[in-house]
C-alpha cells in the first residue's frame, strides 16, 4: 500500500490518513506553493484522532478512490490536526461559523493560495461532498469576484477578536452574579447541566458555581453543583468499569456519550470534583477523582511522565472494523461469561436490560441510582473482573502525542487533588510531569514548544501558543505549593517573561494566540471565550494573579487586570461563555489567600484542610524554600494578596477561625 506525505508526520491523527488515496499535504509553505503553481484552491480538512465523525468522513470520502481522484484534480489538499495547530483551526473555524452559523469537526474549508478562506462547512457525506467540490471548482474558475467578496467578508470575522478594546475599569462582582443567574436559568433541574442535549461537562461554569457555593453557602448553588456532578458520574459518560470521562453526552441524561476520552476533560473534571469533595465532604466525589486520576496514570501516561492526549471513540472488532463504543459496552451474555453465578448482582447494579441502552448493547450506568456510586465489596470484585476481561479486548486508538497546554491543565489538577487527598503517589507523578515538560518541551533558550511525540526528529514541534504558556505558569505555581520547592515559582516566572515578551498586545492588552516571531497566518487572533478548555487569556489572568501573590511582583497583577479589562467588553454579551474569566474576577475582588506549612506538621495540614477554600493552598513536608518566607520549622506563613505576615504555629486555631469566618460553609 502506497503512503502519502503524511507518513512523515508525527501526529497520530495525520498518520491515520497516510494511506488515503488523497494526495495530502501537511500544513506548510509547500502546500501553498503548489496551489499557486497550479492556480487551484486549497481544500483544508481539520480534525483530531479521537473524533468519531472525522473517522466517518475519512471512511466515506478520503478512503474512496473516486472522491480522492476528484480532490486531487481540483484542489491542493491539506490535513491539519487541530490539537497540534489550534491556531490554524481557530482562524478557519471562525470563518466557517460566520458562513454557516455553526462549527464542529471534521471541519472542511476552501482557501485561496494565500490561505484566505472563502467557503466552508463541517461533515459532508460522499454525494454532498462531491457536489460541493464541483460547485467550488466552478466558482473558482468562472466567478473570481464572488471568491474575493467572500474573502473580504470573512477576513473581518477572523480579525474581530484582535480589534476589541478594553474598558477603563475592572469588571465588578455584578458580572459574576449575572453569569450565575444565567446559569441558574439554563440549569436542567432534573438531570443537571445547562441547556438541552447534547450535553457537555461545562466544567468552568461548574467551578464558578462551586466558587459561589464556597462564598455564599446558598442552597441554589449547592443544588446546581451536586445535581450535575451526581448525574454526570452516574450516567454512561463516566466509565464505571475503568474510570475517566467521555467527551460529552448525546442525550439529556448523560447516558450515551461519544466515547472519546480527552486528557483535558479528565483534568478539568478532576478539578471540579476535587473542589466539590472538599466543599461538601461527600466521599463519592473523592471516589470519582481517584478513579479518574488512576485512569489517566494508567492509560494516558508516558513512562517518563508526560500525559498523552486522548483515546478514540471507536474501537476495532475482531475483523479490524471500527465501531463506536464497542470497547466500553456489553451484552448480558458477555457479563455472564465473565462473572458466572455472580453476574446477576452486577447486571442489576449497572442497570442492564434485555434490550440494552446502546445499539443492542449496554453502557454500564447508575442513572436510576444517581449519586449512589460507592460500590459494596461484591460489586467491586465484579467490577475488577469485568475490567480484566475488558482489557483483553482490542483497545481504542491512542493519540500518544503530548501537548503542553493539556499537560499543564492535568498537572494543575493533579497538584490540587494530591494536596486535597494527601496522595504522595500523585504528588510524585505531578513532579515527574513537571520535569518532563521542562526537559522535553522547553528549549535551551527558554522558548516552549506545543507538541511532543517520541517518534519525532526532533520530538518537540511547533511554537507554543499563549494557552501553552498560561497553563504551564498556573501548573508550576501549584507544583511549587505542592512540593515546597521555590524553583517551580522561578520556572513560572521565566515562562511569564516569555509570554509577555512575545504574546502581549501593547496597544489593547491581552494575549495574542500566536507569538510575534512565529508563523504569520492570515489573521493574528486572541483566544477570549472559554470553549472545551479555558481560554488562554482567562487562564493567564488566574495564573498571573496567583503568581503575583506568591512573589509580590506588581507587574503580574497589573497584566492580569488589563486582561480582565479587555474581556469585560465582551462578558456582558454572554457571561456564561466567560466562566473562567469571571472566576478570576471573583478572585481579584475577594483577594488571594494562601497558607503555607513550613515544616512537617500533618496536624496543621489536617486542621486547615477542614476549612478549605478554593484560593487557599497548602504546602508541607520539606521547608518551603521561597525567599519570601524565613524558615520556621513549626510555623506557617499567611499570605493575603501581595503581602506576607508570619504567624507562629500556636496561632493556627485563630487562623482557622478567621478562614472559617471569611468563608462560611
Amino acid at each position: 500500500m502506497t503512503s502519502n506525505r503524511l507518513a512523515a508526520e508525527t501526529s497520530p491523527y495525520l498518520r491515520q490518513h497516510q494511506y488515503n488515496p488523497v494526495d495530502w499535504y501537511a500544513w506548510g509553505p509547500e502546500a501553498f506553493a503548489a496551489a499557486k503553481e497550479r492556480n487551484v484552491p486549497i481544500l483544508l480538512s481539520v480534525g483530531y484522532s479521537a473524533c468519531h465523525w472525522c473517522h466517518v468522513m475519512a471512511h466515506e470520502c478520503f478512503e474512496d478512490a473516486e472522491v480522492a481522484a476528484q480532490m486531487n484534480q481540483q484542489f491542493v489538499n491539506v490535513k491539519v490536526d487541530r490539537e497540534e495547530r489550534p491556531d490554524v483551526d481557530a482562524i478557519y473555524m471562525d470563518a466557517v461559523q460566520a458562513m454557516t452559523g455553526r462549527g464542529g469537526w471534521p471541519m472542511t474549508a476552501f482557501l485561496d493560495p494565500d490561505g484566505n478562506p472563502f467557503y466552508g462547512g463541517t461533515y459532508f457525506p460522499k454525494p454532498q461532498f462531491q457536489q460541493l467540490m464541483n460547485a467550488i471548482d466552478d466558482v473558482w474558475r468562472t466567478r473570481p469576484a464572488d471568491i474575493q467578496q467572500n474573502v473580504t467578508a470573512l477576513g473581518d470575522a477572523m480579525r474581530r477578536s484582535a480589534s476589541m478594546s478594553p474598558v477603563a475599569e475592572l469588571p465588578g462582582p455584578e458580572l459574576v452574579e449575572g453569569a450565575l443567574q444565567q446559569l441558574a436559568q439554563q440549569f436542567d433541574a432534573e438531570w443537571g447541566g445547562f441547556g438541552a442535549a447534547p450535553k457537555f461537562p461545562s466544567t468552568m461554569s461548574l467551578d464558578l458555581v462551586a466558587q459561589a457555593l464556597q462564598r455564599t453557602g446558598t442552597d441554589g448553588a449547592a443544588t446546581v453543583l451536586t445535581t450535575t456532578l451526581d448525574a454526570m458520574a452516574s450516567g454512561g459518560m463516566y466509565d464505571h468499569i475503568g474510570g475517566g470521562f467521555a467527551r460529552y453526552s448525546v442525550d439529556a441524561q448523560w447516558l450515551v456519550p461519544h466515547f472519546e476520552k480527552m486528557l483535558y476533560d479528565q483534568a478539568l473534571l478532576v478539578r471540579v470534583y476535587t473542589h466539590a469533595a472538599m466543599l461538601t465532604g461527600e466521599p463519592r466525589y473523592r471516589q470519582v477523582v481517584e478513579e479518574t486520576v488512576e485512569y489517566v496514570l494508567r492509560e494516558l501516561r508516558h513512562p517518563d511522565g508526560g500525559f498523552y492526549s486522548a483515546q478514540d471513540a471507536d474501537s476495532p472488532d475482531e475483523h479490524g472494523h471500527g465501531h463506536e463504543g464497542l470497547f466500553h459496552t456489553w451484552t448480558i451474555d458477555e457479563v455472564r461469561a465473565v462473572l458466572g453465578p455472580d453476574a446477576d448482582a452486577a447486571l442489576e447494579w449497572y442497570e442492564f436490560t434485555d434490550e440494552g441502552n446502546f445499539e443492542g448493547r449496554t453502557i454500564p450506568a447508575r442513572l436510576h441510582h444517581r449519586g449512589q456510586l460507592e460500590r459494596p465489596a461484591h460489586i467491586e470484585h465484579a467490577r475488577a473482573r469485568l475490567y480484566e476481561a475488558r482489557e483483553r479486548r482490542l483497545h481504542p486508538g491512542l493519540d500518544d502525542k503530548v501537548l503542553t497546554e493539556w499537560n499543564g491543565l492535568m498537572l494543575a489538577a493533579l497538584c490540587e487533588a494530591a494536596a486535597a487527598f494527601d496522595r504522595a503517589d500523585w504528588a510524585l507523578a505531578a513532579a515527574q510531569n513537571g520535569e518532563f515538560l521542562l526537559r522535553e518541551l522547553r528549549s535551551a533558550d527558554g522558548r516552549w514548544h506545543r507538541s511532543w511525540h517520541a517518534d519525532g526528529t526532533p520530538p518537540a514541534r511547533h511554537h507554543a501558543l499563549a494557552a501553552d504558556h498560561a497553563t504551564v505558569i498556573d501548573a508550576f505555581t501549584r507544583l511549587a505549593e505542592l512540593t515546597g520547592q521555590a524553583r517551580w515559582v522561578q520556572h513560572a516566572r521565566d515562562t511569564v517573561d516569555v509570554m509577555l515578551d512575545h504574546f502581549w498586545d501593547v496597544d489593547r492588552g491581552g494575549l495574542f494566540t500566536t507569538p510575534d516571531d512565529g508563523e504569520q497566518l492570515v489573521a493574528r487572533q486572541k483566544e477570549l471565550f472559554d470553549n472545551a478548555t479555558p481560554s488562554a487569556n482567562s487562564t493567564a489572568a488566574h495564573a498571573l494573579y496567583r503568581l503575583g501573590a506568591l512573589t509580590g511582583e506588581a507587574r503580574y497583577l497589573n497584566h492580569a487586570d488589563q486582561i480582565l479589562k479587555l474581556l469585560a467588553r465582551a462578558i456582558p454579551q454572554s457571561p456564561a461563555s466567560f466562566a473562567h474569566a469571571l472566576a478570576a474576577v471573583a478572585m481579584r475582588h475577594a483577594g488571594i489567600t494562601e497558607v503555607v506549612i513550613t515544616g512537617d506538621r500533618p496536624d496543621l495540614v489536617a486542621e486547615l484542610r477542614s476549612q478549605w477554600r478554593p484560593t487557599a493552598v497548602l504546602a508541607w513536608g520539606e521547608p518551603y524554600d521561597s525567599p519570601l518566607w524565613e524558615q520556621r520549622p513549626d510555623g506557617l506563613a499567611f499570605v493575603c494578596r501581595d503581602h506576607v505576615c508570619q504567624l507562629p504555629a500556636a496561632t493556627v486555631q485563630e487562623l482557622v477561625q478567621q478562614l472559617a469566618a471569611a468563608a462560611p460553609r
